[in-house]
């Protein structure tokens, strides 16, 4: 899953993969493997080979993507954004009198299309969900028009790249 981050006034390109308890990141082309462990309430351990950090990470009221992490003594205000989702509403405006497509993101599978052909819907709208490394993702309509066609069915595996529905 690969993010964008704005830390102060810099905006580092991350690509980040989880699983139980390791995370590998890649911030700016450098890689990191690291080791993570739950301390309490909302205090982690970070390992990184022999390097061991201590951190703290809150939500920001309101927010779903700023934290403020604390780690060092230093405290670091973080919003995470998907490029997708980003480059999603800034192309809302352009795709106004043209079609617009909503393309899967990564392989996975459909597992629901809310919304048929012919539709009218609001920008924003969901329009397919696709399941992808067990977490669910609700495509949602770039902008406001009908439906013309939905090209899968729940159920259906698709690939990165295809195009799921086309939104004139």
């Amino acid at each position: 899953m690969k993010y964008k981050a704005q830390i102060a006034n810099s905006e580092p390109a991350i690509s980040l993969e989880l699983a139980n308890d390791s995370a590998t990141a890649d911030v700016d082309g450098r890689r990191y493997e690291i080791e993570h462990r739950k301390l309490r309430g909302s205090e982690y351990l970070l390992i990184n080979g022999t390097d061991v950090y201590k951190c703290r990470v809150e939500g920001k009221h309101g927010s779903n993507n700023s934290f403020a992490v604390v780690l060092g003594g230093a405290s670091y205000d973080i919003t995470l954004v998907d490029p997708k989702r980003l480059s999603s509403a800034r192309g809302s405006s352009a795709h106004d009198h043209g079609s617009a497509e909503i393309i899967s993101p990564m392989p996975g599978k459909i597992v629901r299309v809310l919304v048929e052909a012919g539709t009218n819907v609001e920008a924003g709208a969901g329009i397919i969900v696709v399941e992808a490394m067990k977490m669910q993702n609700e495509m949602k309509a770039p902008k406001a028009g009908v439906v013309v066609s939905i090209n899968a069915e729940a159920g259906a595996t698709v690939n990165a790249g295809d195009v799921l529905a086309v939104i004139e």
